[in-house]
């Protein structure tokens, strides 16, 4: 069941056209395990007889399910910790203030796989800011995958899953049991509008931000796709507004237009006055 060199590098090709996404020659295993279900699920007896057929069409739902299949979409409630311990005591009580007299708020939660990090910023909001009530938010969350879209809108999770950085306290409150699963209360995903995004690609027209988390999705694409995902988010900042990237992720030597801010633990990225 294992890919060829061509094979691979194939597959290579097609992912870095239609996502970006740049496969180092390391990645091999990974697509091979990344892809195998989907073979078995498209009815293909081997890796190489559904490259064959995606060799022999034009691009259609299976290239599409193929580049889906090889996006990351690693995860968990709160992850890391400290970002939201920022916003809840730091960024978010300041931002506030800055806007009382409009009382907008608007947030975007990029590449946002199955819905755990807006998820985890709606129930913050909900929990820690009583003070937003009655504000005019816009949590956008968005993600490439369709896939990862319909699961981040049903908001339907395993044991395990919200087991994995979720409070016991807000899994009783926010979340009810269906079967195995458990699923996050109407209340909360409604306040979520999820779409469809390739951060490679086009950008639908989205609002001026306050706070934009693209965390962990920068590693994987090549420097010059980096600056320009980076200038585009630099546009759509508002002048005081936060970038926040994952802990290994750097504007640094990509984009000098951002300036390094530091709340305690947690590191993000304001545009330079100017």
């Amino acid at each position: 069941m294992s890919l060829t060199t061509t094979e691979f590098d194939y597959i290579r090709r097609l992912v870095l056209e239609q996502s970006a996404i740049v496969l180092d020659d390391d990645k091999q295993y990974l697509a091979e395990s990344r892809l195998l279900p989907l073979a078995r699920r498209e009815g293909f007896d081997s890796l190489s007889s559904m490259v064959a057929s995606l060799l022999m069409k034009k691009p259609d739902g299976l290239h599409r399910h193929v580049v889906e299949a090889m996006t990351t979409n690693e995860t968990s409630f709160f992850r890391d910790f400290h970002p939201f311990e920022a916003l809840r005591k730091s960024i978010l009580p300041q931002i506030m203030i800055k806007r009382d007299s409009l009382k907008e708020l608007n947030i975007w939660s990029a590449a946002c796989s199955s819905g755990q990090e807006p998820y985890s910023i709606a129930m913050l909001l909900a929990e820690d800011l009583p003070g937003l009530a009655g504000w005019n938010i816009k949590l956008i969350a968005s993600e490439l995958s369709g896939q990862m879209l319909a699961r981040a809108r049903e908001g339907r999770y395993s044991q395990l899953e919200v087991n994995r950085g979720l409070p016991a306290k807000l899994l009783v409150k926010y979340f009810r049991q269906q079967g195995v699963d458990w699923q996050i209360a109407e209340e909360l995903r409604r306040r979520v509008e999820f779409v469809a995004v390739n951060l490679a690609g086009y950008w639908p027209p989205l609002p001026p931000m306050d706070i934009i988390l693209m965390r962990n999705v920068l590693i994987y694409f090549g420097v010059e796709m980096k600056k320009k995902i980076l200038r585009k988010a630099r546009q759509l900042l508002k002048q005081d507004g936060l970038l926040f990237l994952g802990g290994a992720e750097t504007t640094f030597n990509l984009d000098d237009s951002f300036e390094r801010v530091q709340f305690d633990r947690t590191i993000c990225y304001r545009v330079r006055k100017a």
